[in-house]
């Protein structure tokens, strides 16, 4: 009897939105197709991952690999390793995939040396930058992936280049933004967000702006970061800033004595906040600067002003369509683009088709 069994995997905090709608449609259909979800464990912090399973109305994950943080090689090595005997004894039909994590080509590779198809949800992004790690990622799982579904029309000329078969690939759009548009009425107010972490930050009328840094080509030169910073601090003379810190950005700002950069008054540091926090902040700020390539799209689709901190982007629908500028490192850039986004109210953008 052939398996109705699929493997849907997730492995790190951006794959839950993703996953979220693609459980729940699988759900509502019932048979013949029976979600087995698997969380690798790429995402450390175990609180946060509770956080987003129950914020997300995600079913606890069938299984847990516990794979942990370490090196790019560490962590696929070890989610091969521990994915492979979840193939053998499920046996599903096919393995679904999500985004450009480490555990989308970990699982995508010990699926397809097993002879089982693989789906690739959000394939044919491209930044065209391969120090990113991600873009290898992307560039490999869509090389073997058997069905290929992409956010963006564009995306199709990505992978034809590459040589891959048009009929292979399907136009379905963003489900990250299912997820966005179903949680917006549940997402937490600012103010409450501030005041559950403590911060002596005041929302006055001017608003603020949302700041996200986590790319090691940001946060790892420490030229790059310094100037990041020292911009920050600038911007926020003008308009307050709210920072949910990445774990590894705050190390990176404490090594290189950058906390004294901020003035509590006009910069509040939080810690990492959960997808609701995150989202009510996102929703209510006049620009949101980033180098998050999620975050491009959510505030496109919240026809919010967004500045990315990056020299490319691997969504450039954002760009064409929506509310997103590219502006780099340069500080006179940032400044430049923030100070006429808060003049003039910023791209209005639209929503891009099938968002």
């Amino acid at each position: 009897m052939k398996s109705n069994v699929l493997v849907c995997v997730v492995g790190a905090r951006p794959n839950f939105m993703k996953m979220a709608p693609i459980i729940k449609a699988l759900k509502a259909v019932g048979q013949p197709i029976v979600p087995y979800l698997v969380h690798t464990g790429q995402h450390y912090d175990q609180a946060m991952k509770d956080t987003f399973f129950q914020q997300l109305g995600i079913p606890e994950p069938d299984r847990d690999l516990g794979v942990g943080s370490g090196s790019h090689a560490v962590q696929t090595a070890n989610t091969m390793l521990r994915f492979e005997p979840v193939l053998d004894e499920v046996s599903p039909f096919a393995v679904l995939v999500v985004g450009d994590v480490n555990s989308t080509i970990a699982c995508g590779l010990v699926s397809v040396k097993k002879s089982i198809p693989l789906i690739h949800v959000e394939a044919g992004l491209r930044s065209f930058d391969r120090d990113m790690p991600e873009e290898i990622n992307r560039v490999l799982t869509d090389q073997i992936s058997d069905l290929l579904f992409t956010t963006e029309r564009g995306a199709l000329h990505n992978l034809e280049r590459e040589g891959i078969d048009e009929g292979r690939v399907c136009f379905v759009g963003n489900v990250m933004i299912d997820t966005l548009l179903a949680n917006c009425q549940q997402a937490v107010t600012p103010d409450l967000t501030l005041a559950t972490y403590g911060s002596s930050l005041a929302i006055k009328e001017e608003g603020y702006a949302l700041l996200t840094l986590h790319r090691p080509s940001n946060v790892d030169d420490p030229d790059t970061l310094v100037r990041l910073i020292k911009t920050v601090g600038e911007i926020s003379k003008r308009l307050p800033v709210i920072f949910p810190v990445h774990p590894r950005t705050q190390q990176k700002i404490a090594h290189a004595g950058l906390l004294d950069e901020f003035s509590t008054e006009r910069v509040s540091l939080l810690p990492p906040v959960s997808y609701l926090e995150m989202l009510g902040l996102m929703r209510a700020a006049r620009v949101v600067l980033t180098d998050s390539g999620g975050l491009q799209e959510e505030t496109t689709a919240l026809g919010v002003p967004c500045v990315t901190l990056r020299e490319n982007t691997e969504r450039p629908i954002t760009v064409t369509d929506g509310t997103n500028t590219i502006v780099g490192t340069d500080a006179e850039k940032i400044k430049a683009c923030v100070h006429e986004i808060l003049d003039s109210g910023g791209k209005r953008g639209r929503i891009p088709e099938y968002w």
